[in-house]
C-alpha cells in the first residue's frame, strides 16, 4: 500500500489511539468494580466515552507530536482512580485490575485486525474508500500492541509496577509508590532515547504478524 501524509497519517490513527487509551482504562475501573471498589464507576469513568478519559497532554498533544515527528505514538488518558483498599483481595485484586488495561488493548488488537479484513473484503469490491478502513484497522492492532507492552513494563507509575508490587514486601511497595513521578522521567528518558524500541517494537511485530495471519492478512 502507499505512503500516507502526515494529514492521512492523523485521519487514520486517531480513532485507533483514543479508543486504545479509553478502553484500557475504562477496563481498569471495570474490573475495580467486580473486586469491590465503586469509586470510577460512580465518577462516571467505567464507559467507552472517550471525552470521560481524555487527558489533553496524554491522549492529544503529546500522540500527535509523536505521530509527526518520529511515526510512533506514545501517549496516556486520565488514570482511573482506585482505592486499593477496597479491594477484597488486595494483593491478587491489585494485580488483576492492573492487568485488566493491558488485557484489553490485546483483546482490541484482535478487534482491530478483524476491522482490517474487513477493509479488505469491501476492497475485492473495488471500493477504494475502503483503504482507509485498512489502514485504520492496521493502526489500531499496531498501537494497541504497543500500549499492551508498554504497560507491562515494572515501572512505576505503569500497570507493570502495580502486578509487582502484589508480590512485593509492603514497605518496599510504599517506597517505590514514592517514586512514582521519578519513574515517569525515567520511563520519557527511556522512550526519547530509544532505549525502550527494541524491548517493545520486536514483540509487537511477532504479535501484529500473528494476529494479522490469523485473519489471512
Amino acid at each position: 500500500m502507499e505512503q500516507l501524509t502526515l494529514p492521512q497519517l492523523f485521519a487514520v490513527w486517531a480513532l485507533p489511539v483514543l479508543f486504545a487509551i479509553t478502553v484500557h482504562e475504562a477496563a481498569h475501573g471495570w474490573l475495580a468494580n467486580i473486586f469491590g471498589d465503586d469509586t470510577a464507576k460512580s465518577l462516571g469513568r467505567v464507559t467507552l466515552n472517550p471525552i470521560k478519559h481524555i487527558d489533553w497532554l496524554g491522549t492529544i498533544i503529546l500522540p500527535a507530536v509523536m505521530l509527526a515527528t518520529t511515526g510512533m505514538v506514545f501517549g496516556w488518558a486520565k488514570p482511573v482512580p482506585v482505592n486499593w483498599s477496597r479491594l477484597r483481595n488486595l494483593r491478587l485484586d491489585m494485580a488483576l485490575v492492573a492487568l485488566a488495561g493491558p488485557a484489553a488493548n490485546f483483546l482490541m488488537a484482535f478487534i482491530w485486525g478483524g476491522i482490517a479484513k474487513f477493509g479488505l473484503y469491501l476492497l475485492s469490491f473495488k471500493y477504494d474508500w475502503a483503504r482507509a478502513i485498512v489502514y485504520m484497522g492496521i493502526a489500531g492492532v499496531n498501537i494497541n500492541l504497543i500500549l499492551m507492552l508498554l504497560n507491562l513494563i515494572p515501572l512505576p507509575p505503569l500497570d507493570g509496577s502495580r502486578v509487582l508490587y502484589s508480590v512485593l514486601p509492603a514497605r518496599l511497595t510504599l517506597t517505590l509508590q514514592h517514586l512514582e513521578f521519578t519513574g515517569l522521567i525515567i520511563l520519557m528518558v527511556l522512550l526519547i532515547t530509544g532505549i525502550l524500541t527494541p524491548i517493545i517494537i520486536v514483540p509487537s511485530i511477532f504479535l501484529k504478524n500473528l494476529i494479522l495471519g490469523l485473519y489471512g492478512i
